[in-house]
């Protein structure tokens, strides 16, 4: 943070002023030199002069941080918390570097608000628990400058600190009690900040295993986007639907959210939205109906080969693990399924169940090896991963291939 003669000089070469310009018939060029490099403090007098020389409000001068030297961390801030997954390294580091010399001072106003919210949200990137007080001050700034639509998004900030634990319920109850503040606004009447709330209650209502809430959540935002012709958060509501035709075997709602989804790609030219399509139609070859030659032959016509994305990889090294277990090929199988690693973006249990599965598949390619202590190790591995997860296919698969591994016929 800048000193008061660092804020005198800094604008004065703003606006290309001289010593001499500035010290004018009050002041010597000498005694400013001395104020701008702390060596001497002016009067009050002197520095309501100088102020009046910079045509500046003299409180703009006194203040530690200067509305200026705040737009102007704002800015540099705005560019490092943009910084897209598939290019982020230390960003968020960087972030919280900058920021953190000026955070006892962000009280009021828009630009210490954002600063504050973003040097929060990337504080629970970290896992830092300091993260939930301070977005809970950033909440009542935003509410100071009736912001609502801000401090909409605070409430979904709250909800992800605990989600990012594995806390699924406790992101629920926070996330029902923040959208039940919001809706008891009557000035609340963001469409964007509403899909945003549908978005995530459906995905947390999916997380606790409520899967009937969390269809009517998610298929009421899919009706209220398309009505309004809102497309934030269509490309999720529609993988989520995807996901949960899945799931439940249902081809033709299967089919018809991922043509949707393709169809949204085109339009709005989203390329994961592209790749999830090829994602979901090889998935579902592999883990629900075990056709691995088919599987095969997909993963071969598509353009997978092409695809480096940081997020999206992973999920295609394991169906292609899965693939050669189908085709066969175990100890190919068991080095690829050894590669993945699951992204550290990744919260959700049905996210985590289906790179559970690498573990099974492992053990049933040892299975096939003849290497039965191996596969037992990794089936148990499997097994306890998946103990704490909600009731899905995928939970179901590696309790069978447990009890396959276990089973007396193998020892």
């Amino acid at each position: 943070m800048s000193t008061l003669g660092e804020r005198i000089r800094k604008l004065r070469k703003q606006q290309k002023m001289t010593l001499e310009a500035l010290a004018g018939t009050e002041l010597t060029k000498g005694m400013l030199s001395l104020i701008e490099n702390n060596k001497a403090n002016p009067s009050m007098e002197s520095l309501n002069y100088i102020a009046g020389r910079l045509d500046v409000d003299m409180t703009s001068l006194l203040e530690e941080v200067s509305n200026l030297e705040l737009r102007e961390i704002l800015e540099k801030a705005e560019i490092l918390f943009s910084t897209n997954y598939e290019d982020l390294t230390t960003e968020h580091e960087q972030l919280i570097e900058l920021v953190k010399p000026y955070v006892p001072k962000l009280i009021q106003g828009y630009e210490a608000a954002r600063l504050l919210e973003m040097y929060s949200r990337c504080l629970a990137f970290t896992n830092n628990s300091d993260s939930e007080h301070l977005l809970k001050r950033v909440a009542v700034m935003y509410e100071q400058l009736n912001l609502t639509t801000k401090r909409a998004d605070i409430g979904t900030s709250l909800a992800v600190i605990p989600y990012r634990k594995h806390q699924y319920q406790k992101s629920l109850d926070i996330l029902l009690g923040e959208r039940a503040k919001l809706e008891a606004n009557p000035l609340w009447i963001d469409p964007l900040s509403r899909l945003d709330y549908d978005y995530l209650e459906a995905t947390l209502y999916f997380a606790v295993g409520k899967y009937e809430e969390a269809i009517q959540v998610m298929e009421k935002a899919i009706q209220y986007s398309n009505k309004h012709k809102i497309f934030k958060q269509v490309d999720n509501l529609y993988r989520l639907a995807a996901a949960q035709a899945m799931m439940a075997e249902d081809e033709i709602k299967k089919e018809y959210y991922l043509n949707k989804l393709l169809a949204y790609s085109e339009f709005a030219d989203d390329e994961d939205s592209k790749i999830f399509t090829y994602y979901a139609a090889i998935h579902y070859l592999t883990s629900y109906k075990k056709r691995y030659v088919e599987a095969d032959h997909l993963f071969n016509t598509l353009s997978i080969k092409g695809i480096n994305k940081k997020l999206f990889t992973p999920f295609f090294l394991l169906e292609r693990g899965k693939i050669l277990y189908g085709l066969g090929q175990y100890e190919q199988a068991i080095d690829k399924l050894q590669e993945v690693v699951i992204p550290d973006v990744l919260h959700h249990p049905i996210d985590l169940s289906i790179f559970y599965e690498k573990d099974a598949y492992i053990a049933l390619c040892y299975l096939e090896l003849g290497q039965q202590d191996k596969a037992m190790k990794a089936v148990q591995v499997a097994f306890d991963n998946i103990s704490k997860m909600p009731d899905t296919p995928y939970k179901k698969y590696i309790e069978e291939i447990y009890k396959k591994v276990w089973s007396p016929h193998h020892n």
